[in-house]
């Protein structure tokens, strides 16, 4: 079983979240900030990272990845962003910020178990 940090600050999506990864044989730890995500990836090292862009307080998602990739204890946590923002534009920001995958809101749910399942069994590409 792969622990899998989720940074979600909608707590309905945050749970439906958990409940797919949990059924998909993930142990899910759930936070609602960015700067909680930073610190459950510190501590709990999980598999994979799952992160909002749009979150309160003082780290989005985009931060959070670029300090998770500036730790060497975190620097090769994959990280998928799962986020509402869509443009091209976004996409290539999350990216350039160190994101190993992107998908945009409303996901296809087999799809993102597969893309998740994918980075716990792969970690994170060269």
């Amino acid at each position: 079983m792969a622990v899998i940090v989720v940074a979600e600050d909608d707590p309905d999506l945050r749970e439906l979240v958990t409940l797919i990864l949990g059924q998909a044989g993930h142990e899910v730890v759930g936070v609602g900030q960015g700067d909680a995500a930073l610190a459950a990836c510190r501590e709990r090292r999980p598999a994979v990272a799952v992160l909002d862009i749009a979150m309160p307080g003082d780290l989005d998602g985009l931060a959070v990845t670029r300090a998770l990739r500036a730790d060497p204890a975190t620097a090769d946590l994959p990280v998928l962003l799962l986020t509402a923002r869509a443009r091209a534009d976004d996409v290539r920001a999350g990216i350039d910020s160190g994101a190993d995958d992107y998908i945009a809101k409303p996901f296809d749910v087999g799809y993102f178990v597969e893309r998740v399942g994918r980075l716990v069994a792969d970690g994170r590409p060269a």
